[in-house]
């Protein structure tokens, strides 16, 4: 047997640490001697309480002892009872088994039971059903006589009767007897579709019948609310489903509507699409549809349910159709006007207060729910098509209006001029004009069309001043021709110069925004090629006046004293005035260019080996010749209004200082400080320069060369080029044989 220790060895445990926690507090008591006199009542007290614990314990397990004698018992009692059931339970199985035999003919008396429930249901309906067929005939007359409710509520009462003889077919599994009620109930389709047919067409006419008899429309929505319901019905219950069920009545009351209210306005098969017959349709359109939602608003929402939403539906059909309309419409090729119609009809007008945003509408028509009648892309496509269209139109009247200038350069008479004496024509103000309309009228619909036509407008603008400048190019060939053709050939380049002026000023205008209004460079460059070809018509003109004295120069006669230079002012003179009729920015380019050009051809003159001094004092003669031309020509053009500063005649002078020096040996400086003046003089320059005196030796022709070889010069940016623009005359190459002997 094992000891007391190994069956409990948790009471083991507790008494050792029973024991520990003894000893630790009694050495702790003890500790110090004069506690050890209390020694007797500390024993007293622990006594004390080892019994009153003691006491408890043995109170415990008496209670527990109690508790466990009385669940046994009641253990026993419970089983006693299990065992008497199990005794009863097979007494009334066996019993049961006895009584099998009398249940048989139970059964029998069921099915006897159903037969009879059957028949009597049959029996109660045969009335009904041998007056079907009358009430097929008399819900018909209700039909013809539109007496609607009456001849729903028979109908209604005959698809019940049906509905519930089929319903009792499907449950008893009878399908096979399905075919033979259809048939005898045969007459209800005609029955419905003849109904639905009248309920259609009250609907179709809804808008009038509102108006006029709104009964009629009510008693339709009536019938169909009803239908409605029997739908709702019989989908929850989802047993069995008549045939024809659901009808959905409801969402064929809104196909139908949304079907007379396209089919009214947007089904036309032909329609006029130029402007003012597309104007008429739109118009037309807009007073229809207003008409129209006022009378859903306030006549045929109060004949629907609430739930119908009848306003936001019509509503939107219209939005939906118009929106498919107007797709149809860009389809064909379109004007410019209808374009533009469409576009400000369907994003200016349409949600504006003339339309869906009308005072009569508000606020049961939500204008933001509508959305936009066209798509960005489509307006985006719709709007270049009308840049399109107003560029060929813009193109035509441009190229008309070029035409017509161009036959005026060719009158008999001086061009017009303004309050101020300037020559011009009226060119600008068509051109400026007809552009400035056609953004104008672009900003009315969108800012994005009015860009498109803006960038379009200064497209065809840069298009006009090639095609104006190739008819000046025109003008002039036909001009050197015969320079009396045409008589006022000058005056009407100095107009368009004025021109060209106008239109450069008046581009910037053409944006109506301030902060844009910043010219492109390719236009820019346009009104300077046109400028530019303008002034060297005019330049080439003044050349073939000068050219004839110019070719005089130098002479013997020339050098002794002649009135070429004089004969030289008077053609200068002559068209300074005339150039007076240009305003002042290009008056005093013309004037600079022609200083240019009288310097450049009198130092051309001079270059072309004609003449040789042949003494000094032919050389003083040149060098006085020389500064009285150059004189004479300089204050010619500072009474004309060219600063000193500004003129290239100035070059004339530098030349005549290498004519007039004494010393030969001082040659190289000097020449150095001309083409540290002037850079783009040339070694032939140069040399022929040191033919014209005439006492060059080839020493030091080749020591000048020389030390022009050593100092290349660069031209500066703002550099105005004089001699680069002249051509020297190639040298003669020396040949065995004179001239006379090649004969």
């Amino acid at each position: 047997a094992s000891s007391p220790d190994e069956e409990w060895p948790e009471a083991e445990k507790a008494e050792k640490l029973a024991r520990g926690a003894a000893l630790k507090w009694a050495s702790g008591v003890f500790y110090c001697p004069e506690k050890l006199e209390g020694l007797g009542q500390y024993r007293n007290r622990e006594t004390q309480r080892n019994s009153s614990i003691q006491s408890r314990l043995k109170s415990t397990v008496q209670s527990y002892l109690e508790g466990v004698s009385a669940g046994l018992e009641q253990l026993r009692s419970a089983a006693q009872e299990v065992q008497n059931m199990c005794q009863d339970l097979g007494a009334a199985r066996w019993a049961l088994l006895d009584s099998a035999d009398r249940f048989q003919g139970l059964q029998q008396m069921r099915v006897l039971m159903a037969e009879h429930v059957q028949l009597f249901s049959v029996v109660q309906v045969l009335p009904q059903l041998f007056s079907v067929h009358e009430v097929f005939s008399h819900t018909l007359q209700l039909l013809c006589g539109q007496h609607l409710l009456e001849a729903h509520a028979e109908l209604m009462m005959m698809e019940h009767l049906r509905d519930d003889i089929l319903s009792q077919l499907h449950l008893r599994g009878l399908s096979s007897a399905q075919a033979t009620v259809l048939s005898y109930f045969g007459g209800l389709q005609e029955l419905n579709e003849s109904l639905a047919k009248q309920l259609w067409d009250i609907v179709g006419s809804s808008l009038r019948l509102v108006r006029e008899d709104p009964v009629l429309f009510v008693t339709a929505v009536r019938i169909i609310e009803r239908e409605e319901k029997i739908d709702d019905t019989l989908l929850l219950e989802a047993t069995f489903l008549p045939p024809g069920r659901p009808k959905g009545w409801r969402q064929k009351f809104y196909h139908v509507l949304q079907e007379t209210i396209t089919g009214a306005h947007f089904h036309a098969t032909s329609m006029d699409t130029e402007g003012p017959g597309l104007a008429r349709h739109l118009a037309a359109l807009q007073k229809d549809i207003i008409s129209e939602l006022r009378v859903v608003k306030d006549l045929m929402v109060q004949c629907v349910p609430a739930h119908y939403n009848i306003l936001s539906v019509c509503t939107a059909t219209y939005h939906k159709a118009l929106t498919t309309h107007l797709q149809d419409i860009l389809r064909e090729d379109l004007d410019k006007q209808a374009l533009f119609l469409l576009l400000e009809w369907a994003l200016r007008i349409y949600h504006s207060p003339e339309m869906m945003g009308h005072p009569d509408l508000l606020p049961e028509v939500n204008i933001s729910a509508l959305g936009p009648l066209m798509s960005p892309e489509l307006v985006d496509q719709t709007e270049r098509k009308y840049v399109v269209k107003v560029k060929a139109s813009v193109l035509e009247w441009m190229q008309r209006t070029l035409e017509v200038e161009f036959k005026e350069w060719f009158r008999e008479e001086e061009p017009e001029m303004d309050h101020q004496g300037f020559f011009q024509s009226a060119l600008p103000v068509i051109v400026m004009q007809m552009l400035n309309e056609n953004i104008q009228v672009a900003s009315l619909i969108t800012d994005s069309l009015q860009e498109k036509v803006y960038n379009m407008a200064l497209e065809e603008l840069e298009a006009f001043l090639g095609r104006l400048r190739e008819a000046l190019v025109q003008c002039g060939k036909e001009h050197q021709k015969d320079r009396t053709i045409p008589k006022y050939y000058v005056s009407y380049l100095l107009a368009m110069l004025n021109n060209n002026l106008a239109l450069s000023s008046s581009v910037s205008s053409l944006h109506p925004n301030t902060a844009r209004r910043e010219v492109p460079v390719s236009l820019r460059a346009a009104l300077d090629r046109m400028q530019k070809k303008a002034c060297q018509l005019l330049l080439e003109e003044l050349l073939l006046d000068l050219q004839p004295l110019c070719l005089q120069l130098p002479s013997r006669k020339w050098l002794s004293g002649s009135q070429l230079v004089s004969s030289m002012c008077e053609v200068i003179d002559k068209y300074a005035k005339d150039f007076s009729r240009v305003r002042k920015p290009v008056f005093m380019l013309l004037l600079t260019e022609s200083e240019l050009l009288v310097a450049s051809q009198y130092l051309r003159a001079l270059m072309q080996k004609k003449m040789v001094c042949k003494s000094k004092e032919e050389r003083g003669q040149l060098c006085d010749r020389l500064l009285q031309d150059a004189t004479q020509l300089r204050e010619l053009f500072c009474g004309l209004g060219l600063d000193r500063s500004q003129q290239s005649l100035e070059a004339v002078f530098a030349l005549r200082e290498l004519i007039c020096l004494k010393d030969p040996a001082l040659l190289s400086l000097e020449v150095l400080g001309f083409i540290t003046k002037y850079p783009d003089a040339s070694d032939e320059h140069i040399s022929t320069l040191l033919d014209l005196r005439g006492d060059v030796s080839k020493e030091m022709r080749h020591m000048v060369l020389e030390m022009m070889a050593q100092h290349p010069q660069v031209l500066p940016e703002s550099y105005r080029p004089i001699f680069s623009t002249i051509l020297v005359p190639a040298p003669e190459l020396p040949f065995c044989l004179r001239k006379g002997k090649c004969a």
